[in-house]
């Protein structure tokens, strides 16, 4: 018989990124017990896997999250538990508030989960440590684009993609020398044509961090200075050739860009950046995404 007594605050392994803390407790026979501590707003997923055959279960400890289905919203509290096997869709869950649970999983996942988490983590230290604008700006990018989604009701795979592609739209600027990043005048020909590349270093970025669904962010964030016209870059793609997440990032990246200080420019008003937007619907921005776009302006003052 071997029985072990942890105090409080102890684990096996820990990894962290911006709102999400997971931590090893306890590993054997096949079976892992991983605490979560997940800040209000966050978001979280089960996602199903070829070949996956293990139980999942999921007990709230404090706060609260919500599944977010296609059916409606489910909350689940402290006390609450979730158990799943063999799950065919990804299961997108949303932190109400700053809430802790263990995810209980019969078979050993910690190091792949890790693995991802610190991925994720490296990037964004990538664009902290390039700019810290750019960093603010992808934080804001994120949140603008997923209120945009839950208007459009995209399903929960297409919302945990967009969450990640908001956020590193921009990672490729981790490639363009300070000098013409932070520029304080007008960029020349020859400097913007450098600076249009940070959407394929992008692609690249997240292609060479070897994950499936970096991925399909890689293809997104290409393509997020596309115009609906096709006059975009890097590849003139036009109307529905563009992804829809990638149009999501278009408008909401545009609306920041236009509303925030710069070195370069004084950000405008609210109403002014939305009139400006509204007026290029079906040139450079996607109807159905300005449409819904301006369907939750009241909720960006």
């Amino acid at each position: 018989m071997k029985i072990q007594v942890h105090s409080s605050h102890t684990n096996l392994e820990s990894v962290s990124l911006k709102g999400l803390t997971i931590s090893l407790l306890s590993s054997g026979d096949g079976t892992e017990i991983i605490h979560h501590k997940l800040e209000q707003g966050g978001r979280w997923a089960l996602a199903p896997e070829e070949g996956w055959l293990a139980l999942e279960y999921v007990y709230i400890i404090s706060g609260e999250l919500i599944w977010k289905t296609e059916e409606g919203d489910t909350s689940i509290k402290a006390g609450d538990s979730i158990s799943a096997y063999m799950i065919t869709e990804l299961a997108l869950f949303v932190a109400a508030t700053d809430t802790e649970f263990l995810y209980v999983v019969s078979r050993p996942y910690f190091h792949n989960y890790s693995n991802w988490t610190q991925e994720l983590m490296d990037l964004a230290v990538k664009i902290e440590e390039k700019d810290g604008y750019t960093s603010d700006h992808c934080e804001r990018i994120k949140k603008l684009a997923m209120m945009v989604g839950e208007e459009l009701k995209l399903s929960a795979y297409d919302m945990f993609i967009l969450n990640q592609s908001a956020f590193y739209h921009d990672i490729g600027k981790t490639r363009v020398p300070e000098e013409i990043l932070n520029k304080p005048g007008k960029l020349t020909q020859e400097e913007y044509e450098v600076m249009k590349l940070h959407t394929t270093h992008g692609k690249e970025l997240l292609y060479e961090r070897g994950l499936p669904d970096l991925r399909v962010v890689g293809d997104i964030v290409e393509q997020h200075h596309e115009r609906y016209d096709g006059k975009g870059y890097p590849a003139g793609r036009q109307g529905n050739e563009i992804s829809i997440l990638a149009s999501i990032i278009a408008v909401v990246d545009s609306f920041d860009a236009m509303t925030v200080d710069r070195v370069y420019h004084k950000g405008i008003p609210v109403d002014e950046a939305l009139l400006e937007i509204k007026r290029n619907s079906g040139t450079i921005y996607h109807p159905d995404i300005v449409t819904a776009f301006l369907n939750i302006a009241d909720q960006l003052t």
